[in-house]
């Protein structure tokens, strides 16, 4: 059983949200859809196997290229497609070929029939730059479009400009993340920016830490991380980490948000001072929920 996380740039419209959700749901598991109207953004978790899930992304992917205009969009997440984001994943190392064969398939389907372009990244990255998301969404998607045309930078699949509407999607085959953000006791950006940088490992952070700082509305500072190693970094570490740095300018973490779901291993001994909004291990555990499906 493998799970697929796409990430859709739309967080407000329900009825978006609630079709790209049923065209998803059709041919996969559908086990969890978050939504967040300040990033502008919606990740669904599905579950299937190789052959459902390609089937299930392109659907979804039709669904959005058709309602999403991303000459429209203005998400605090940084963004370059409709469907911005496609990663498969596989949850242990001998789905791994798995995922990566469903991955190209996908990558193959959303660019022969919706005529957009597919930049792959992660593990399946043609070179050492592409690895990086940020190596793609830096200037954002007027950006994008200038580097494509000007011959800078080409799709590994599709066309050789992004989508009028849609844009462009990013693909990969992974392990489980964590997209998680934690909420700091600051009004001020600028300390929220400053954690951001030391904590990511670009920073010389923790191993494996993408982060970055977001106003969020009634003027909270948020810090945005995906965990790429919970083996390395579980929640746990990341949190205190965080209060760490925070500390430093005389703030502190006071709650956290996960996006999505979450290995079991990943949460043990996590705080109890820094609760997850809406948290249910029955919910939000991925072996939980595949047990549930077995």
């Amino acid at each position: 059983m493998l799970l697929a996380v796409p990430n859709f740039s739309e967080g407000r419209d329900t009825g978006t949200i609630d079709a790209i959700g049923a065209s998803l749901g059709a041919q996969a598991a559908l086990l969890d859809v978050h939504s967040d109207a300040t990033h502008h953004r919606s990740v669904f978790t599905l579950a299937g196997d190789e052959d459902a899930l390609p089937a299930a992304l392109l659907a979804g992917a039709r669904i959005a290229a058709d309602t999403i205009d991303m000459r429209m969009t203005d998400g605090a997440h940084p963004c370059i497609g409709a469907l911005d984001v496609c990663p498969l994943v596989y949850v242990t190392p001998d789905e791994r070929e798995a995922a990566r064969r469903a991955a190209l398939v996908v990558a193959d389907a959303i660019a022969a029939a919706l005529s957009i372009p597919v930049f792959l990244y992660g593990e399946l990255a043609s070179s050492e730059e592409r690895r990086e998301r940020a190596f793609f969404r830096r200037g954002g998607l007027d950006e994008l479009a200038r580097r494509m045309r000007e011959g800078e930078l080409e799709p590994d699949r599709g066309p050789a400009e992004p989508h009028p509407s849609a844009g462009a999607t990013l693909v990969t085959a992974r392990a489980p993340l964590a997209a998680f953000n934690v909420v700091l006791d600051t009004r001020d950006i600028e300390i929220g920016r400053a954690v951001a940088a030391e904590l990511r490992e670009a920073g010389g952070g923790l191993t494996g830490v993408r982060a970055l700082a977001i106003e969020l509305p009634g003027s909270r500072v948020q810090v945005s991380t995906n965990v790429h190693d919970l083996t390395v970094v579980p929640l746990r570490l990341l949190v205190e980490e965080i209060r760490r740095l925070a500390a430093l300018h005389a703030a502190k973490p006071v709650e956290a948000e996960l996006v999505g779901l979450i290995p079991e291993a990943a949460v043990a001994d996590y705080p109890g001072d820094v609760p997850i909004a809406g948290f249910d291990p029955d919910q939000h555990v991925i072996e939980r929920r595949l047990a549930e499906l077995e």
